[in-house]
């Protein structure tokens, strides 16, 4: 799980001293398993704990860890060193980057498993890429697509042909593919 050292921890508790209505940190990465993850800390006010989230009590606060994050927190170190400049809050997650899915993972984390190492590689090649942008309730993937893909002229045949086609066959859960992308900027378009 994850470390938070003893001079982070009385950094951030110094932080939360200096907030109002905070309950404490929440930690958290955005889009986990993808090589664009990201891992947060963040402030934790009334409505920011959500359920699923790993509550951990320290001795100046409390910690929430995202429950879907927490495969990707494994081994993650939140440590703070003092320099010339003050200091610097450092967080290591070696795991954050790293697909971890299977059948019980989040259908998001597996539809970013299947672009990240299967579709955009192909895309790769003409300069493109494409990224989740959310799962609506009807199981559509909204997806954005990037670089070259943006304003090609063979972003449809891609889209259904390829993107779709790859998706709804290692995922018969999802219900199709929607594109979200402008198209009409083409500045980068692959022709």
């Amino acid at each position: 799980m994850v470390t938070i050292t003893e001079s982070a921890q009385d950094y951030l508790a110094e932080l939360l001293s200096k907030q109002e209505d905070t309950l404490g940190v929440r930690v958290f990465i955005n889009q986990p398993g993808t090589p664009r993850a990201e891992t947060c800390i963040a402030y934790a006010r009334d409505g920011d704990v959500q359920e699923g989230d790993e509550e951990r009590p320290y001795e100046k606060f409390t910690a929430w860890f995202d429950g879907r994050s927490l495969p990707y927190l494994e081994d993650a170190l939140v440590d703070y060193s003092k320099d010339r400049m003050g200091g610097q809050l450092t967080i290591k997650a070696p795991n954050a980057k790293l697909p971890r899915v299977d059948e019980n993972s989040p259908l998001e984390d597996r539809i970013n498993y299947v672009l990240y190492n299967e579709v955009n590689p192909a895309l790769a090649a003409h300069g493109g890429e494409v990224s989740l942008v959310e799962v609506t309730d009807d199981n559509y993937a909204i997806l954005r697509f990037g670089g070259g893909c943006q304003g090609c002229g063979m972003v449809d045949q891609t889209l259904k042909g390829g993107v779709e086609k790859t998706l709804l066959e290692q995922l018969p859960m999802l219900a199709g593919v929607r594109d979200m992308t402008d198209h009409t900027d083409r500045s980068n378009a692959y022709i």
